[in-house]
């Protein structure tokens, strides 16, 4: 039923092929943020914060391509968690600042190991992993115009 002509094939559709690459990769990383205590979409946010400490919600809704409606209880959580703290910005009482707290920023030596071990578990070897990581990104660009 392999019909590279037929565009209404499901194994035919590029979309269907980075949602389902998305949900494999998804489950490869569960059981070690499990290990960490994160959620998929904790552990991105946390990657920004470490990254770059002390960011608007709306900069890390720019970073994570999420709107503040799905941010917002994301970072309740991980406040709830102890791992940041939210504060209205002294200078701009619109922007709500997310900084780590002493156990989020120590939380990033558990997860130091987290890319590595993931990138091990592919077929791929660096050069076709970055290569595919630059495509990725590329497609992503085109597509938001």
């Amino acid at each position: 039923m392999n019909d590279p002509e037929n565009p209404l094939l499901l194994d035919n559709q590029l979309c269907f092929a980075l949602y389902s690459a998305s949900l494999q990769m998804t489950k490869l990383y569960k059981p070690l943020l499990d290990e960490i205590g994160l959620t998929y979409p904790q552990y991105l946010t946390m990657l920004v914060l470490w990254e770059e400490d002390g960011v608007s919600v709306g900069r890390l809704g720019e970073r994570l391509f999420l709107d503040s409606g799905t941010l917002t209880p994301l970072l309740k959580r991980l406040e709830k968690a102890g791992l940041i703290t939210r504060a209205r910005n002294a200078e701009d009482e619109r922007q709500v600042i997310v900084r780590l707290t002493p156990a989020g920023q120590a939380l990033k030596t558990a997860a130091q190991d987290i890319p590595l071990r993931i990138a091990a578990s592919g077929d791929m070897s660096a050069s076709e992993f970055l290569s595919l990581r630059k495509k990725l990104k590329e497609l992503r660009a085109s597509l938001m115009g």
